[in-house]
């Protein structure tokens, strides 16, 4: 039973770091930086419409966490960066 444990867990954690990676390729407009660019919005509408279809997935729940860290990484760099220019 571990070993099944031990290949699901590898296999989420390789999924999570695809995905996490895909999702850094997007654009977003965070403070009306880059008008116009909601990619990440529409991957998050995409995963909730697919989520509706089929509910309790594994998938979209990851795709879901995946996407909040996304965005709470892009906050975090662009608070950063405010920072820095205020200095």
């Amino acid at each position: 039973m571990d070993s099944i444990n031990s290949i699901l867990s590898t296999d989420e954690s390789a999924f999570r770091k695809e995905y996490a990676l895909e999702l850094r390729k997007k654009r977003q407009q965070i403070y009306d930086i880059h008008i116009g660019y909601n990619e990440l919005d529409e991957e998050r509408k995409q995963v909730n419409q697919q989520a509706l279809k089929t509910p309790g997935r594994m998938g979209e729940i990851i795709k879901n966490e995946e996407i909040d860290k996304e965005f709470s990484r892009r906050y975090k760099e662009h608070e950063k960066h405010n920072l820095v220019l205020s200095h």
